[in-house]
């Protein structure tokens, strides 16, 4: 049996290999090469990746780098992937995103198993369950919208700009990553109505939008505002803008006295939201979203439950309500 070490925190594990690599295959790297040159190179070749895939795969990278620099293919065990679960807690973070780094570390562990890297007899993900939780949706309400929009911001084009492009994807349910990639030729004037035809970075669906019947068409307003950008992307965002958006977004909400947590997407929530408040169908929301199944879309069944009070309270209006003329005529047809 061999001893493989590494070291987190400053404190050094030794495990014993239990595996038998008698079996294993010839590596097809280069001798010499560790586990995360195999993941690196695996990522690096892969044309078919997303930007954002790619970008989510080498922070993964970096984080399995930082724990374990060196890391050898016959290190990666089960108590290896335990360790590192507990250190990607240890800094923090949400239990998705952990969960996230754990399904891309499974992936490449496959592959490498398929390489005959790592001895299948001896997974190091058997019986080892990812866990996840349901994340809150959290979304403004009418009220708290229109109090954003009311807010005066003269003097403060850092927050008003953050305003605009927040407010936009509140009116069209873009996701950050979509936003960023906008540019004026994304928008149609067709049988004078105004469009956003464009396709979603994180599952290249094509939207078309018409952007005239969505939220009483305010999103027209932010777009002419911002149309002189006739080179690069409309809000000139670059990829990694997304945390400075958020660090505005919550002054913002203080400024209009908003007391809730919420971040950019937020902002996709709230669109859907009150699209379904106000009776839209869940498919046609499903399709404006860009979702692929309608279950997807379905994570706002609290939402729907809230239009299912709104309905019942509706129907009981109408119940109290003195019958009509035609109708007692009807009815007093029917007695006869």
């Amino acid at each position: 049996m061999g001893c493989v070490s590494y070291s987190v925190a400053n404190v050094n594990y030794e495990f014993q290999q239990t595996c038998s690599w008698q079996n294993v295959k010839e590596p097809s790297l280069a001798e010499g090469q560790s586990f995360l040159d195999f993941f690196r190179e695996m990522v690096v070749t892969n044309t078919n990746l997303r930007a954002s895939t790619r970008r989510s795969l080498f922070s993964t990278l970096k984080h399995l780098t930082d724990f374990s620099p060196g890391l050898a293919c016959e290190a990666v065990t089960h108590q290896f992937i335990l360790d590192f679960e507990q250190y990607l807690a240890s800094l923090s973070q949400h239990k998705n995103t952990i969960a996230k780094h754990m399904k891309h570390l499974k992936t490449y562990v496959n592959l490498a198993i398929e390489e005959g890297l790592i001895d299948s007899a001896c997974h190091p993900f058997h019986k080892y369950r990812i866990q996840t939780e349901e994340p809150s949706k959290s979304y403004l309400t009418p009220d708290e919208l229109e109090r954003i929009e009311r807010l005066p911001l003269h003097g403060y084009h850092g927050l008003s700009r953050c305003r605009d492009i927040f407010l936009f994807s509140c009116y069209t349910g873009l996701r950050f990553s979509d936003i960023i990639q906008l540019t004026r030729w994304n928008f149609h004037y067709i049988d004078r109505r105004w469009w956003l035809v464009f396709s979603t970075q994180k599952t290249n669906r094509l939207i078309c939008l018409p952007l005239s019947l969505l939220s009483k068409g305010k999103s027209i307003a932010i777009f002419r505002k911002y149309w002189h950008n006739k080179e690069g992307g409309l809000f000139d965002l670059s990829q990694n803008s997304n945390s400075d958006i958020n660090k505005l977004l919550k002054k913002l909400l203080r400024k209009a006295r908003i007391d809730k947590p919420a971040t950019f997407h937020s902002a996709r929530h709230t669109f859907a939201t009150l699209l379904l408040y106000k009776g839209a169908q869940i498919t046609t929301v499903q399709r404006l979203l860009g979702h692929k199944s309608v279950r997807t879309t379905e994570i706002y069944s609290a939402i729907m439950d809230m239009t299912v009070i709104r309905d019942l309270k509706v129907v009981r209006k109408k119940d109290k309500q003195p019958l009509s003329v035609f109708e007692l005529l009807s009815d007093n047809l029917k007695a006869r």
